[in-house]
């Protein structure tokens, strides 16, 4: 019987536990820390993924888990197609229908959504999310907290900066520094 613990309750942490349970973990706790199964230190020791959607929370949770010597899970689901030359740290959920192509670096934490399109040679940084049908194109570097929404297109060669915000539908065309929030077609900082 594999077991793993699932940190966070919301409708997030239902979605990670259908992939967990696609992959073959039969037995999923859940960890809340709004409910009566809290996570503790002293929890035996098993599999654990962090199921928060909130980037900089989601981070907090990974130090807290990791210190506490739990062992840090990625979940991809089976029906993600992810190139072999793909790097993929720990704690990294992939969802049913991401591509993840040659060479590309997923960092810790990072969410790849349904049907996200990550093309070769790419970086998504730590704690970084790529939402649902959003497309990045060949060599983009997407920075660590970074939230490309959902449709979002991103063409080749492209950087965006840590902390930004990539509104629904937009199309990136160009560099966007460090803490900015964009969106529109093309993108544009506001």
């Amino acid at each position: 019987m594999a077991k793993i613990y699932i940190y966070g309750g919301s409708g997030h942490g239902l979605v990670c536990a259908d992939v967990a349970s696609s992959v073959g973990y039969d037995e999923i706790v859940f960890l809340d820390d709004k409910s009566d199964m809290k996570f503790s230190p002293n929890l035996p020791k098993a599999d654990i993924f962090i199921a928060v959607g909130d980037n900089k929370t989601r981070s907090v949770l990974t130090k807290r888990v990791l210190d506490a010597g739990f062992s840090l899970v990625s979940l991809v689901h089976k029906s993600a197609v992810i190139s072999q030359s793909v790097a993929l740290a720990r704690g990294v959920l992939v969802m049913p229908n991401a591509v993840i192509n040659a060479k590309a670096v997923i960092k810790m934490g990072a969410i790849i959504n349904s049907s996200a399109v990550i093309e070769h040679e790419c970086v998504v940084g730590e704690f970084a999310h790529i939402s649902p049908n959003a497309s990045i194109a060949g060599a983009v570097k997407v920075g660590d907290f970074t939230h490309v929404g959902i449709g979002s297109s991103v063409i080749q060669g492209v950087n965006i900066g840590e902390n930004c915000i990539i509104g629904a539908g937009s199309v990136v065309v160009k560099d966007i520094a460090d803490n900015q929030k964009a969106y529109g077609v093309p993108a544009r900082v506001v």
